[in-house]
């Protein structure tokens, strides 16, 4: 291989790629937007709200002269799947890049990270508490969004993603899911409903890798699970003194600050190009050591 193969302008070169980003107009989705467009890739990105979708992509295409394609697409409903799965099988008729990101928060018991809350003075009390306070319908809006979503959007643009890994040998279409570190962690953070959820799109992740690579369909599913980011979920801006508050967890985040826009959009741009052209079926934490110090199952 001559030298120049190895240059990082080379191997995370997405010109010609073709990415879709769910929940792509805001947050970590927006992130993720912003380095596949400058690496390259022509970019559409879906959420409910056209009206962010629109302002984003004259924004990009302003700052960085990239290609930015709006498109309304629920991913709780299949219907609304269909359509932006349509919008690109007529524009395009394939798919390099599917990045799974649209998620949100769901139902939470508040008082669980403070042990001189009444709610928490025996387990009767801390049981009703709990079992009042969340509800069955918030649980199932949360999965609908945080887990279900993934299959449905990856096996409605299975097809398309098998037809874009036929442009070059041996560089297959990506999908990447974004997941998060409350999905590998064992407490609870005050939300048992999100960490749960996310722990299924881990999971689905590895099943989709290895269902798919058995079936010798030639596309690769990865997973990225983000520490503590600025995001709609989260702030717009968060300081060294707000990480832990956010992360809520047993031991600091040894980074003590949250993750950059560069090194989200970094690492999905590497398990999307070449770069990463032989990663299948992983999940890469990226959270300043958060899971490193505290208790998880990885």
């Amino acid at each position: 291989m001559p030298l120049a193969s190895y240059r990082p302008q080379a191997i995370s070169d997405l010109s010609g790629r073709i990415a879709l980003v769910t929940g792509g107009g805001t947050g970590i989705g927006l992130m993720i937007t912003k380095g596949l467009a400058a690496a390259g890739a022509k970019v559409y990105i879906t959420g409910r709200r056209l009206d962010v979708l629109q302002k984003v992509s004259t924004t990009l295409a302003s700052d960085l002269g990239a290609e930015i394609i709006p498109v309304q697409m629920d991913v709780t409903d299949k219907d609304s799947i269909q359509k932006g799965k349509q919008i690109v099988a007529e524009k395009e008729g394939k798919l390099h890049i599917l990045v799974n990101n649209a998620g949100q928060v769901g139902p939470t018991s508040p008082f669980l990270n403070n042990p001189d809350a009444p709610q928490n003075k025996d387990a009767e009390t801390m049981g009703n508490a709990m079992f009042n306070s969340e509800s069955v319908e918030g649980w199932k809006d949360l999965y609908a969004i945080n887990s279900a979503s993934i299959f449905f959007v990856t096996t409605a643009f299975l097809g398309l993603l098998a037809k874009g890994s036929e442009d070059e040998v041996n560089n297959w279409s990506s999908v990447v899911n974004i997941t998060s570190i409350s999905g590998v962690i064992k407490v609870a953070q005050d939300h048992f409903c999100y960490n749960s959820a996310k722990a299924a799109a881990s999971h689905l992740t590895k099943m989709f890798a290895t269902e798919i690579a058995l079936k010798k369909i030639p596309v690769r599913v990865n997973a990225i699970a983000p520490g503590v980011y600025e995001s709609e979920m989260t702030f717009d801006e968060i300081t060294p003194e707000m990480v832990d508050k956010i992360g809520k967890g047993v031991m600091s985040t040894p980074a003590r600050r949250p993750g950059t826009g560069e090194e989200m959009a970094g690492t999905v741009v590497y398990l999307v190009s070449k770069a990463g052209g032989f990663t299948n079926g992983q999940e890469i934490i990226i959270d300043g050591g958060y899971v490193a110090v505290n208790p998880s199952v990885v």
